[in-house]
């Protein structure tokens, strides 16, 4: 995000000396994105942010994938799904491919341990809860509808005030506005859904202190996904100030702005942001379709070039209605197969004037499988839900 903010103290030219009271220099750390070739700030710390005196092995959850195979539409209960209480640790993978992983947990109260994703971004979408996001750069407070946005390999630490159900979705890559929203110089334009005002950055430095620190990292090897545990010399929150335009903030869907049309609107406009093959969209409340003979629920699309994950939050969703899905229910339609409406709800659309339904809609351009999660809560009935009978029994 090309939004320039700076917090606590910085010097008035980068890359000069710059000095605490005692006259002790803070380490300047750039933390970029392509190199030196895209979005960057430059953090101040009092200690040496490179200084590790362990290394270890952290052992993941289960990470360990599924084929869509034989191809067919699935239905994933969230709610039926256990899972341990840590933000961090207990995430359950519930669809992945090569360029994303989709989790869940609910957590409690406890704060989690450090964590940094070297992977990708990380967006997670809060269903439910409220707290704040200790991070590197700052505090970041969420609430429920917020997308959090984490930066690969910021350092952070989730802290919920209340249990909080997360739907976290971490990209291999960056994750940002679509580009038809923004400017040549990187501005949410006017026709975009939501602008930088509605962005909540970190607030305050939080100068922790302490040795000896732990760090739990995940990155990628030539044998997939893997953890390491970290200890730093110093607490990683020792940051006195940074500015730049690359850092973690929220987004909440009350502040998105649906588009609306005469006829049915494709997905794109209720786009959020893009990765590197995929999308994320939100389906939100809001006025539909005006022309007199307007059918206000989704015409049956192929998805030649992606698979859909609808996870439905809140609302009543007309298109779904009597197919078994309900809140935190996710569908999975996948490239290959012709989807659509429940049949009744077509007729049953016509003549509304608006929907009252919240869903978050991730679209990836290569084809999903089943994580462990997933595979632990699939109604094996929805398939055939379209026809009403299924032909081997």
């Amino acid at each position: 995000m090309a939004f320039y903010r700076q917090v606590g103290e910085v010097p008035r030219t980068r890359h000069t000396q710059a000095r605490d009271a005692q006259g002790r220099l803070y380490r300047e750390e750039l933390m970029g994105e392509e190199g030196f070739s895209s979005d960057s700030s430059l953090l101040y710390h009092r200690g040496v942010p490179s200084a590790i005196v362990a290394s270890e092995v952290w052992e993941l959850p289960d990470q360990s994938r599924t084929p869509n195979h034989p191809l067919r539409p699935r239905h994933l209960r969230l709610h039926e799904l256990t899972t341990g209480t840590c933000a961090v640790r207990d995430r359950r993978v519930v669809l992945a491919n090569a360029d994303c992983r989709i989790g869940y947990v609910v957590t409690g109260t406890e704060t989690s341990p450090l964590y940094r994703n070297a992977i990708g971004d990380e967006c997670v979408f809060v269903e439910a809860g409220s707290g704040v996001v200790e991070t590197v750069f700052g505090v970041v407070p969420y609430r429920a509808g917020d997308y959090v946005v984490v930066p690969r390999a910021t350092t952070h630490r989730w802290v919920p005030a209340e249990p909080s159900r997360l739907y976290a979705i971490e990209v291999n890559s960056h994750l940002a506005p679509p580009k038809r929203y923004l400017s040549r110089y990187g501005q949410l334009l006017e026709h975009a859904p939501y602008c930088e005002r509605d962005l909540t950055g970190p607030g305050e430095p939080l100068l922790e202190e302490g040795s000896d620190v732990e760090v739990l990292v995940k990155h990628r090897t030539s044998a997939g996904v893997v953890g390491t545990r970290l200890v730093y010399d110093t607490h990683p929150f020792d940051v006195v100030g940074w500015d730049g335009c690359l850092y973690p903030y929220t987004l909440n869907i009350e502040d998105y702005q649906p588009i609306t049309g005469k006829v049915h609107q494709p997905p794109p406009v209720h786009q959020v942001f893009e990765a590197h093959n995929l999308v994320v969209c939100n389906f939100l409340p809001r006025k539909v379709d005006y022309h007199e003979l307007a059918i206000p629920v989704p015409y049956y699309h192929s998805n030649v070039d992606s698979d859909e994950v609808m996870f439905y939050v809140a609302g009543d969703y007309e298109a779904r209605k009597g197919s078994g899905i309900g809140l935190g229910s996710i569908s999975l339609h996948p490239g290959g197969h012709a989807h659509g409406p429940q049949p009744a709800a077509i007729e049953a659309s016509l003549g509304v004037e608006a929907f009252a339904e919240t869903a978050v809609m991730v679209d990836t351009f290569a084809p999903l499988e089943l994580g462990e999660g997933g595979r632990a809560v699939e109604d094996d009935a929805y398939a055939w839900s379209w026809a009403g009978r299924r032909l081997d029994g």
